[in-house]
Formats: structure tokens, sequence, C-alpha cells
């Protein structure tokens, strides 16, 4: 089955998780309209403590929905919205793609992708053990970071549960993706 999206999220509070939605619009440059880390700036409180006028690369969370079956095969029973993603996708390998790529999601909405979700101690937290399961390590040793990917709206659009997913513009010179 094609790349598509699984499920909805936002909340208009700061928490861990968010709410399952029928429906979320993203607006350029900002986000997903009425979520908490909606903004041109940073709204993750850690990094506005840091720099408040850092520009917002982590616009939107997304989350692939394969991560959950290999949490569920270790005894982690996580849902879509619990890990603070506002989109959870199914058949895309999120983890493998390149900073700069941009998605088409939906018939409308473009996100480039900024980075990865760097996993902190608010994941431990929500569930002990789940941290751990996050992060793995290379052959090499170096550091894994399995829990999505973050980006920021170029066009705007409404996304829901079973909209498309396509690749919409590959960058000539990928860059690995690095903690946003």
């Amino acid at each position: 089955m094609p790349a598509h999206v699984t499920a909805v999220h936002a909340l208009s509070v700061h928490a861990f998780s968010k709410e399952t939605a029928p429906v979320i619009t993203l607006v350029a440059g900002l986000g997903v309209m009425g979520d908490a880390h909606c903004g041109v700036t940073v709204k993750h409180r850690s990094r506005v403590a840091r720099d408040p006028s850092q520009p917002n690369l982590r616009q939107v969370h997304l989350l692939h929905r394969e991560l959950f079956d290999e949490l569920a095969a270790q005894g982690l029973w996580v849902r879509p919205g619990q890990m603070g993603e506002n989109i959870t996708t199914t058949g895309l390998d999120l983890l493998g793609l390149s900073e700069g790529i941009v998605l088409r999601i939906g018939p409308q909405a473009l996100v480039k992708i900024t980075g990865l979700r760097n996993p902190c101690a608010q994941i431990e937290r929500f569930m002990p053990g789940l941290l751990a399961a996050v992060l793995d390590r290379t052959e090499q040793g170096e550091l894994v970071r399995k829990a999505g990917v973050m980006g920021v709206v170029l066009e705007a659009g409404e996304v829901r549960a079973g909209d498309g997913i396509a690749l919409e513009q590959v960058p000539a010179h990928g860059q690995a993706l690095r903690p946003v």
C-alpha cells in the first residue's frame, strides 16, 4: 500500500501526548493550526528558555506507525498521538529521508523535512523503558533516534487519516537527518 496518513493529532496546550482529530489544518510558515507548537519561532519550552527567537524548525512532528509495532514487540503499548506527533504515517521510511525533502501530504499541504526529533526525558516519564526503546546504536556505535522527524509547512492544507503522502522534491545533495 502506498505511503499514507494513519492519524492526525493536535493539542492547544503543552503536553506530551496530543489528541487525535478527524482533520488538522497545516498553515504555511507556522505549523498545525491550534497546536501549542504552531508559530514562526520555536515553541518547545526548553528551546524557548534558551533562545525564544530561534526559527521554529519543529512545526510538524511526523512519526511512522511501524514504530508502534516495534514497541509493542517489546511490551510497550503506545497508540498514535501518545508520543506527541501531529501526523502518524504508514509505508514511508521517515528516518531514511534526508534534510530538505519536501513531502506532499494530502492534496495540498507541503512539508519540508528539517531533521530528527531528539527524544528526551519526557518520553521516559510518559512510559518507563520507552526512551531506551526509541534509541539504538549502529554497528559503529552511532546513536540512532527513532522518535520521528520534524518539518516546516511550505504550503497550507487540510490533512486527515487516509490521505496519501508523496515525495514532492528531493534535494540533489541530501544531508542525513540530524536532531533539530
